[in-house]
């Protein structure tokens, strides 16, 4: 399912569109108007790993329809229980109607992974994060994602959504970068990060970016100005894993894929999916 791409219609709306015209549907031929979500929740995540300076906290709504778990991350507070409580029982065309653009996310997101789960998925190539404690795991996704970060060899990377072990396997890689948040504030090694994504990606070869930038509205803008520039995008994203999976060799290069459950979830293994363009041809062939 390939989005449309105008000048006046997002992605995700674009996206949206396509699932809501019932052309693609699961193996037992049902559409988004079949499906509904049994299970919607939010979670609240703070942590600081062990021996870093600094933490974070995430909230992320979920959806659950089918056997697929879709997410959205939004900011602390930008959604309440009643919204939780709405989205259950509601058709995935329903949640992909609703006017909250975390929620529509959510729904795309689980009504993708549910059509398609990524192990199932082509393109994909599975990832294991073993076991350990919490900065064990955030580092082993970050290599992870740093491999298949798309920039030229020595380039500068704007890496926009801050995680302070993926900063520092780009670095690990040898690449230089901008951080850039909307948070703001400075890196684990007191870094200024920039909060205006245009300015961090003004003198940049490549950019990386944290699947947030669906929930927040800003995706649009980003790959707009990498097309015109011509710069690699690659997302790692729980947010809306599926939905930019869809993306794939139109504006994203490469993707880590990282459904529900999330690394920092468990202390065991768990699995993320990375997918790059470049694989296609390998696919065909």
């Amino acid at each position: 399912m390939r989005p449309a791409t105008t000048t006046d219609q997002s992605y995700v709306d674009s996206l949206v569109e396509s699932a809501l015209s019932g052309h693609v549907r699961d193996a037992g031929g049902n559409g988004p108007a079949e499906l509904s979500a049994a299970v919607a929740f939010l979670t609240v995540q703070a942590a600081r790993h062990t021996g870093r300076g600094t933490g974070y906290t995430n909230t992320v709504l979920s959806v659950r329809i089918a056997d697929a778990v879709g997410s959205c991350a939004v900011e602390p507070g930008a959604l309440d229980e009643d919204a939780v409580r709405d989205a259950v029982g509601r058709t995935a065309a329903e949640l992909l109607r609703h006017p909250l653009l975390p929620v529509r996310v959510a729904a795309l997101d689980a009504y993708l992974a549910a059509l398609t789960p990524h192990p199932a998925h082509p393109l994909s190539r599975q990832v294991v994060i073993p076991a350990g404690d919490s900065l064990v795991k955030s580092t082993a996704r970050a290599r992870a994602v740093a491999a298949i970060t798309a920039v030229p060899d020595g380039g500068r990377v704007a890496v926009i959504g801050v995680v302070n072990s993926l900063l520092a396997a780009l670095r690990d890689r040898g690449l230089d970068y901008v951080p850039c948040d909307l948070k703001g504030g400075r890196t684990e090694w007191d870094e200024p990060i920039r909060t205006d994504h245009a300015a961090a990606i003004d003198g940049a070869d490549a950019v990386l970016a944290s699947g947030m930038v669906l929930g927040n509205g800003t995706f649009d803008d980003i790959a707009a100005t990498c097309a015109a520039r011509d710069l690699p995008l690659t997302l790692f994203a729980q947010t809306g894993s599926a939905v930019l999976r869809e993306l794939l060799g139109g504006p994203v290069r490469a993707l880590s894929a990282e459904p529900y459950p999330f690394f920092w979830l468990s202390g065991e293994d768990t699995t993320i999916h990375t997918y790059e363009a470049a694989r296609a041809t390998e696919v065909v062939r």
